[in-house]
């Protein structure tokens, strides 16, 4: 039985190889890789600033081979609310065989606290040598596991169905650059595969739905020592609307009548001196859900809570402060069919390489949200990075390795059929 799922792993898959002249899938070269991946590590580019990351993947496709008018750039970071230095990169091939086009893809940015980073190898993880940042491995990681992938086939003219590679900017803070992508450079991919956090085994099929409120909270301002009454305090109208939605089970994870969805209140700026009635506080919150119609429940949640509050709080004169709320929907909730043809070909890689692919939903926004939305059905695999957007990152060496293997499978079209 062993060797016959083993003969059956080296056929060309149904989903697009055919003809290939390899005996056995291409194995990718491991050494190469982890090189890759350290040089990418630290490189800096958090979201809006991702230029040298980019220019790095563009200069090793060219010296691998890549023709130069098969790089696609676009201008999708002159529509994102940071502007930015670059917009996405994408690498169109056509196949040396028949097959629906594939594409793997990957994002470059990094949040903030990867700024400064250093990776460092310790054992089979790479970690952040100052204990102090991030590392970056989400997704630095994932980009390279994607420029290796596109390296090996430039550089060893391997068979393959048509391909596009595709780096994506500025995912962190929004998935901008999905968003915006000019669809035109992919070539009408029916195979997407999109490279993130996570175990290489988890094949994510699904992610919530993300939406973003912006919160101006107007006071009055008094002397806080010589007529605190005159003054109708910011920071007041804040705390007790974010009281209450603690206190009524809107804020952190929220569980209501067999629904669930989150909400968190993350950044609260305001005030300049202690004698001061602060006269206005700026606040940016945010509530996730896959159920949109329970999402926009919490949301409303969210606006009821503040402008109470800011009726609720009056200075002597009976004058009460305002509140200004813009909310958008960063991300919509998606969820893959059954039988998504993409889901099938990355469970096939997995297994082809000896690990036990689980599907999985995500409760965050995905690059894969937005492809999927746009009418590419995007199936997301991990690269071995754990513990993302902390000081305790680290990238586990052995399940990169593996992600790298996968890649090259679905990149190749040597999964097995089934």
């Amino acid at each position: 039985m062993a060797e016959s799922r083993k003969k059956k792993s080296l056929r060309p898959s149904a989903l697009g190889a055919a003809g290939l002249g390899e005996e056995k899938p291409p194995e990718p070269d491991l050494r190469q890789a982890q090189k890759l991946v350290l040089e990418l590590l630290a490189l800096p580019g958090r979201s809006g600033r991702e230029g040298q990351v980019v220019r790095f993947i563009r200069e090793r496709l060219l010296e691998a081979g890549a023709p130069r008018d098969a790089l696609r750039d676009d201008q999708s970071h002159r529509h994102t609310p940071l502007g930015g230095e670059v917009g996405n990169l994408a690498l169109k091939l056509a196949g040396t065989h028949r097959g629906p086009r594939r594409l793997l893809m990957a994002h470059t940015d990094t949040v903030p606290l990867c700024e400064g980073a250093r990776p460092l190898v310790r054992g089979n993880y790479v970690v952040p040598a100052d204990k102090a940042t991030a590392l970056g491995a989400d997704d630095r990681a994932g980009a390279a596991v994607v420029l290796h992938a596109a390296m090996e086939i430039l550089r060893r003219g391997l068979p393959h169905p048509p391909l596009t590679f595709l780096w994506t900017v500025q995912e962190e803070v929004g998935l901008y650059g999905a968003r915006f992508l000019h669809l035109a450079n992919l070539g009408r991919p029916r195979l997407a595969f999109n490279f993130d956090g996570g175990s290489p085994e988890k094949i994510t099929v699904g992610a919530t739905g993300g939406y973003r409120m912006e919160i101006r909270i107007q006071g009055v301002a008094s002397h806080a020592g010589s007529a605190p009454e005159k003054g109708v305090s910011a920071v007041v109208i804040a705390s007790l609307a974010i009281a209450r939605l603690h206190e009524e089970g809107w804020h952190g994870l929220v569980e209501k009548d067999g629904r669930q969805g989150t909400s968190n209140v993350g950044v609260i700026r305001g005030g300049e001196a202690t004698n001061v009635v602060t006269p206005y506080v700026e606040i940016r919150a945010e509530a996730r859900s896959h159920d949109p119609q329970f999402r926009q429940k919490i949301v409303r949640s969210i606006e009821n809570a503040f402008r109470d509050a800011a009726r609720a709080v009056r200075c002597s004169d009976g004058s009460a402060g305002r509140v200004e709320i813009e909310g958008r929907l960063d991300y919509e909730a998606f969820r893959l069919a059954g039988d998504e043809p993409g889901a099938a070909a990355a469970e096939a890689a997995v297994r082809d390489v000896g690990g036990e692919p689980m599907r999985a939903i995500s409760n965050g926004g995905l690059d894969a949200n937005w492809l999927t939305a746009r009418g590419i059905p995007t199936v997301s695999l991990g690269c071995g990075q754990q513990n993302p957007h902390t000081t305790a990152e680290r990238l586990s060496l052995p399940d990169f390795r593996q992600a790298c293997r996968i890649a090259l499978r679905l990149a190749t079209g040597t999964e097995s059929s089934g």
